[in-house]
């Protein structure tokens, strides 16, 4: 396609499960590609490095608003990096921030939007930030929810699990493709069929289904607990937790349920949640 990719989804909805099967299904080796190489193959949106690269130095003494009107460089040394298509995991929801859009149209090839039940994303939610539950849903109800920045990252702005779910339909629709978390669970040759045939990725039903077991849940499970995973978070002891659905009906409480869907139910029937 050329340009930039991207690999967008709320917090814990799929996104590493899916740039793993990318890889492997691109790289097509007789091993599993390790989750630590996944970075080399996918960049994030918020990496510092990139607008570091474009300001041609350390961001120090920058106000947020400068560093922010640097992303459309910062996503054009990500395009350049590389002779073909690039992919870019965001979480970040499709909107402007100081009036600059978090994803530059002039750099971008198209889109895989990743969603997942948000009742389920909430008890992810919670291990990988070290909420409380009733905190996972106060953060995720939370029109201004986002995360701060640390050494390596700039902060990521989400909204709430509706309203970022809402910002990308404003993606166009040709040119994205829509992949619901369950379905990857439950239909893999045909989801993951569907992502390579809209990226024009040649797949044969050996090379698909070997990219699907190579990039199961498992896997990158046991990867995981023999070697750690670099992008874990420091306030979790694993990244890949259960990579189940459904949990939420033994774990939420009904008035957590409703805490929930009182607010998105709307974008959950627009999803099949309910």
């Amino acid at each position: 396609m050329g340009g930039i990719i991207w690999l967008a989804s709320y917090p814990k909805s799929g996104n590493t499960w899916m740039r793993s099967f990318l890889h492997n299904l691109i790289q097509n080796r007789t091993q599993s590609v390790h989750i630590n190489e996944l970075a080399n193959f996918t960049y994030g949106d918020s990496q510092k490095y990139w607008y570091e690269k474009a300001y041609g130095k350390p961001l120090t003494g920058l106000t947020p608003e400068e560093v922010m009107r640097l992303t459309p460089k910062a996503q054009e040394a990500m395009v350049r990096s590389k002779p073909e298509s690039v992919f870019v995991k965001t979480h970040n929801a499709l909107i402007k921030n100081w009036n600059v859009p978090f994803i530059t149209p002039e750099q971008t090839a198209g889109a895989l939007f990743i969603v997942r039940n948000p009742l389920d994303v909430v008890i992810s939610l919670a291990h990988h930030f070290d909420f409380s539950i009733d905190e996972a849903i106060d953060f995720m109800n939370d029109p201004q929810a986002q995360t701060p920045e640390d050494d390596y990252k700039l902060p990521q702005i989400y909204g709430t699990w509706t309203d970022h779910c809402k910002s990308w339909e404003k993606f166009n629709p040709d040119f994205m493709h829509v992949v619901r978390y369950e379905d990857m669970l439950f239909k893999p040759s045909k989801t993951f069929g569907g992502v390579a045939k809209f990226l024009q990725i040649p797949a044969t039903k050996n090379t698909l289904n070997k990219a699907i077991k190579q990039s199961s849940f498992k896997v990158l499970q046991k990867q995981e607990q023999k070697d750690g995973f670099t992008e874990r978070s420091d306030k979790t002891e694993k990244f890949f937790r259960s990579g189940k659905a459904g949990q939420w009906k033994t774990t939420l409480t009904d008035d957590q349920v409703k805490r929930i869907t009182d607010v998105h139910s709307q974008m959950m029937a627009q999803h099949g949640y309910l």
